[in-house]
């Protein structure tokens, strides 16, 4: 076989695989249709507590890290900014609709270290755990200023009631 036609297998080989990426996110998609769109942005957000910059890095599934859920402009990763408002958190991605966490949705916030395709130093990544419509979602961040992001975030979680322990003798 001469170098043209091997170039040519090589192509079509690369074409087909193409194919069958883009058969398989539009797969993944329609399997998705189900999940809830994100809410778009209230008029009214509250007092804005702080915009921090970073990276979107994906929203899976709750506990299910290697999920990731493909509809509504969640997708793909971007350089992101993130407010915090006395209300909730406006997530908006480059090239992507913004999107609204309510406060009330809002169930934890903590570090992690690897989701879908982004492995980081320990705890480098933000994990933001809210509710997506019915579907408790993980949303994972790789913010430029982590620990002035989360203090302003954990003041849309309320701190549990502090209980007291009685003992008796």
């Amino acid at each position: 076989m001469d170098r043209s036609v091997l170039m040519a297998i090589v192509v079509v080989f690369m074409l087909f695989l193409l194919g069958l990426m883009f058969w398989a996110w539009r797969g993944r998609k329609r399997r998705q249709s189900s999940v809830a769109r994100p809410q778009t942005p209230p008029t009214t957000r509250g007092e804005l507590v702080g915009t921090f910059a970073g990276k979107y890095v994906a929203t899976t599934a709750q506990g299910a890290p290697l999920e990731r859920i493909a509809v509504h402009g969640l997708g793909f990763r971007g350089f992101a900014t993130i407010s915090v408002f006395g209300e909730g958190i406006l997530v908006q991605i480059a090239g992507t609709p913004e999107f609204w966490i309510p406060a009330a949705g809002l169930t934890d916030i903590r570090r992690a270290t690897w989701t879908i395709d982004r492995v980081v130093e320990q705890d480098g990544l933000q994990l933001l755990e809210w509710k997506l419509g019915e579907q408790t979602v993980d949303t994972y961040l790789r913010m430029d200023s982590p620990a002035a992001f989360e203090l302003a975030a954990h003041t849309l979680i309320p701190a549990p009631a502090a209980t007291t322990e009685r003992h008796t003798s």
